[in-house]
């Protein structure tokens, strides 16, 4: 997960990031709201547990290693069990330092032939620094990139599997992206903008498909912590208000308002900006945010603490359920 904020006014302006304390879901759904009925396949926690696991086990996702290879062929793997059409889009990006990134975004499309689509999207790679560990001596080691990275993309597979028996009726498509996490290391100054989320703007101006369009996109990052606070972050209400408001709003009507704040936070520099930016898709970011912290993000965001002891298996079904509810709401 990237690590800036952007307030967005009439120009993007990069600043610094943000958190916040939540509790278990609530049971009561929001007032005077008309919600359409749906009813959504049952997502398995230990299932996305599983595959986020899996991920870890290859060691960190490093681009340009061999953990990172296996990885990636073990995400294609698992989808191509589970949907006919994944697509590995290979591609070269530069990093911050001028190394030269072999980079893998793995795209599994449910209903390929349908123009009504959305996508949901996470990053599969780990940080290579650990730059934000309280020991100094681990701030060039890679991180686990449990929360941050795998736990979205352990939802997102087992999405698929869920899809594999039981589809809404809009396509949708599973964006994995690469390269997201190689940007600078804190303490680095570099002269070149736009470091990180190297895949998403890979695929933002050379989608899988030509001409691919979705009416919106969601992008989960470090969705997996216990008790996590999702904050409406504002480049996701600069870009996708609607998209943003619509998602939080059946949060709350599944009894997840204490997950989804309202608050509004600083805009962030992550895969969503890119895909707005130059996809010109709507996208929003359901992002964890806790002021109470250096980085902005959970407390182990960016150490060597990433690891499996942090993903909450009822935190990943508060989020699954709310995005498969709006897939699921789609005609």
């Amino acid at each position: 997960m990237m690590k800036r904020i952007l307030y967005l006014v009439a120009t993007v302006i990069i600043l610094v990031s943000c958190k916040q304390k939540t509790q278990q879901p609530e049971d009561t759904q929001s007032e005077n709201k008309v919600v359409k009925k749906v009813e959504i396949p049952a997502f398995n926690a230990d299932s996305a547990y599983y595959f986020t696991e899996k991920q870890l086990s290859f060691g960190p996702r490093v681009p340009n290693t061999k953990p990172h290879e296996q990885c990636a062929d073990y995400i294609v793997s698992v989808l191509k069990r589970y949907c006919k059409d994944v697509v590995v889009q290979e591609f070269q990006a530069t990093a911050w330092n001028g190394t030269l990134l072999k980079g893998k975004n793995i795209i599994a499309s449910f209903k390929p032939e349908t123009n009504n689509r959305i996508f949901f999207s996470s990053h599969w790679d780990s940080r290579p620094y650990a730059d934000y560990d309280p020991d100094e001596k681990n701030h060039r080691k890679p991180i686990p990139g449990a929360n941050d990275g795998a736990s979205g993309v352990g939802i997102l597979m087992e999405i698929a599997r869920l899809f594999s028996t039981n589809q809404p009726n809009v396509g949708v498509d599973l964006i994995m992206f690469d390269l997201e996490d190689y940007g600078e290391p804190k303490g680095e100054t570099v002269t070149t903008e736009d470091n990180w989320c190297l895949g998403s703007q890979y695929w933002a101006r050379n989608p899988h498909k030509q001409g691919y369009k979705a009416k919106y996109g969601i992008l989960l990052d470090m969705a997996a912590a216990k008790n996590a606070v999702f904050t409406m972050e504002n480049t996701s209400m600069y870009y996708a208000p609607d998209i943003m408001k619509m998602v939080w709003e059946t949060a709350a009507n599944l009894g997840y308002a204490n997950y989804f704040s309202t608050e509004k936070t600083g805009g962030l520099i992550d895969d969503h900006l890119y895909v707005n930016k130059y996809a010109k898709i709507p996208t929003i970011d359901i992002v964890h945010h806790d002021p109470t912290t250096v980085s902005g993000f959970f407390p182990y965001w960016h150490t060597m603490k990433d690891d499996m002891s942090n993903i909450d298996k009822t935190t990943m079904t508060v989020v699954a359920n709310t995005i498969l509810t709006v897939a699921f709401q789609e005609e």
